[in-house]
């Protein structure tokens, strides 16, 4: 995309593989589309989803301070793109929740990094939408169902390089629903920064080209609101994401199973 709008990519280019560092194969023969339908920026890899990183989110949720990054996975089929519908299934959850975050995507193949390097290994940022089902967190000994239903990963509207943001620790990330601010941070709040995160998955896994990393949120989650607040069919959510712009979903009730 450029100022004259976004251009098409021929078919035989997809976008995993230009996160994997092939060159962009661009019709440029053709005219820009200024107006396009913008879906999810591509499939995903491994969804490394980070609990409780963002200080005053430890002070509102009443948890203790973790001494390293708390971890859970995401599914790929919870990603959906901007103005795709978040689907509730009212018989599986009557308590989903938003959490606005950056989203780090990962451009090669990184295991030990240390810190210091670890944005080399950054193909790009995004923005995301880690819906929770905090029933369904309650109720079950571990996260995969309450943060890996289907389209419970909004994310875009774009990716932006690394180079577009060269400190991903002075990002501010705001959330609204339904017209009201909710969430209103800043990455500088995190207690482990975008380095250490990949720093210490990488000691863990070996993290991959197109591969996710949701990397926590700021205060404001409606569970945690006094009196709880949670989402709805009919409501819509924004997040806005400094550099990268607006993430937009309305929510939907699922259709019922006969």
């Amino acid at each position: 995309m450029d100022e004259g709008g976004v251009w098409k990519l021929l078919t035989q280019t997809d976008l995993l593989s230009i996160v994997a560092g092939e060159a962009p194969n661009l019709d440029v023969t053709a005219e820009p589309l200024h107006m396009p339908q913008l879906l999810a920026p591509y499939p995903g890899g491994t969804i490394f989803g980070i609990g409780l990183n963002y200080r005053d989110t430890i002070t509102d949720m009443g948890f203790p301070v973790p001494e390293t990054p708390y971890l859970f996975p995401k599914l790929s089929s919870s990603i959906i793109g901007p103005n795709a519908p978040i689907v509730l299934d009212e018989e599986i959850t009557q308590e989903a929740d938003w959490e606005g975050e950056l989203a780090v995507i990962i451009g090669s193949r990184a295991r030990n990094v240390h810190a210091e390097r670890a944005l080399d290994y950054v193909f790009g940022y995004t923005a995301a939408n880690d819906i929770s089902a905090r029933d369904v967190q309650r109720s079950d000994p571990q996260w995969v169902r309450g943060k890996g239903l289907d389209t419970f990963c909004p994310l875009g509207p774009i990716i932006i390089t690394s180079d577009e943001m060269p400190d991903p620790q002075q990002v501010r990330i705001r959330t609204w629903v339904n017209g009201d601010l909710v969430q209103d941070g800043n990455t500088a709040d995190m207690l482990f920064g975008v380095k250490e995160l990949i720093a210490y998955l990488s000691r863990q896994f070996t993290l991959r080209p197109g591969d996710i990393i949701l990397s926590g949120t700021p205060s404001g989650c409606g569970g945690f609101m006094k009196p709880p607040k949670f989402l709805h069919p009919g409501d819509r959510t924004t997040v806005e994401v400094q550099g990268i712009g607006s993430l937009i979903n309305p929510v939907a009730a699922a259709v019922p199973v006969m």
